[in-house]
């Protein structure tokens, strides 16, 4: 008898947790902000543009500055490489 009754009672509190799940899951959850247009859009400043134009060429320059000391120390390895040879 106690033990169905104990079944009885966990098969209640398994059914009512699930049952509740999706309640507390919504609790959970706040409610979507409705969606407005800002109030205050911000202003780009001209100065924007520019930035990121001087940020590219300082980028490329650094590429061409990287790239030409790549090919100078391959140039200066090629020649010791040739004189070893010579020798």
């Amino acid at each position: 008898m106690s033990s169905r009754f104990a079944r009885l009672s966990l098969a209640a509190l398994i059914s009512g947790v699930i049952g509740l799940s999706p309640i507390s899951v919504m609790a959970a959850d706040p409610a979507p902000a409705p969606v407005t247009a800002p109030a205050a859009t911000p202003v780009v400043p001209a100065a924007q543009p520019d930035k990121a134009a001087e940020n590219k060429a300082k980028k490329q320059a650094k590429k061409d500055k990287k790239a030409k000391k790549k090919a100078e120390k391959k140039a200066k390895k090629k020649a010791k490489k040739a004189e070893a040879v010579q020798q």
